[in-house]
């Protein structure tokens, strides 16, 4: 991510430049997530207390991010990638516990992830209109699904697991009201 993108100055910055961080940042998503698997895969075998130093050490990732992204984009993505890899060690116990029990879902869940990354990004990328008109929609979109993962919690819906495009579809709607609001 360029500095001009990373810390605007105050005129607005043009639609190709908002499209191309969003490209990044996808793109940043992407590896993070690519790295998360490699870090589940290389800890399949880990024991439980040490994916709870690797949350902690994942966290400190984190932390660091804060202070190194004015500092030095290199050691930024640096640790994104850590994060990234330490978060994968750190949850590698319970997708392996979770893989003897079904592991079906794991694939499901991992493949519906990548896809809407992917599509989504790719979809924001490709469109040219101003879609803030439907964020009030989505924003309470969100909260509908937020009230229904609670109620999930509590009673058990067949096929309760659909609705992650809302995230992503407000994600979406995000970037084009900062676009819009930039204007």
């Amino acid at each position: 991510m360029s500095e001009s993108l990373a810390y605007p100055g105050t005129a607005a910055p043009a639609r190709d430049q908002v499209h191309t961080l969003f490209a990044q940042t996808m793109g940043y998503v992407a590896a993070t997530a690519a790295l998360f698997a490699l870090g589940a895969y290389l800890g399949r075998n880990l024991p439980g207390g040490a994916g709870v130093i690797a949350f902690i050490a994942a966290f400190a990732c984190l932390i660091g991010m804060q202070f190194a992204a004015r500092k030095s984009r290199q050691l930024t993505v640096g640790l994104l990638g850590a994060f990234g890899l330490l978060t994968g060690l750190a949850l590698a116990p319970v997708l392996t516990a979770y893989a003897g029990m079904d592991p079906q879902a794991l694939w499901q869940a991992g493949g519906a992830t990548a896809l809407f990354i992917a599509g989504f990004g790719a979809a924001d990328y490709a469109t040219r209109r101003d879609l803030t008109a439907i964020a009030r929609a989505g924003l309470w979109a969100l909260l509908a699904l937020i009230g229904f993962g609670v109620a999930l919690i509590f009673v058990n819906i067949p096929g309760g697991g659909v609705g992650l495009a809302f995230g992503h579809l407000l994600e979406h709607l995000e970037f084009a009201r900062r676009e819009s609001a930039q204007r």
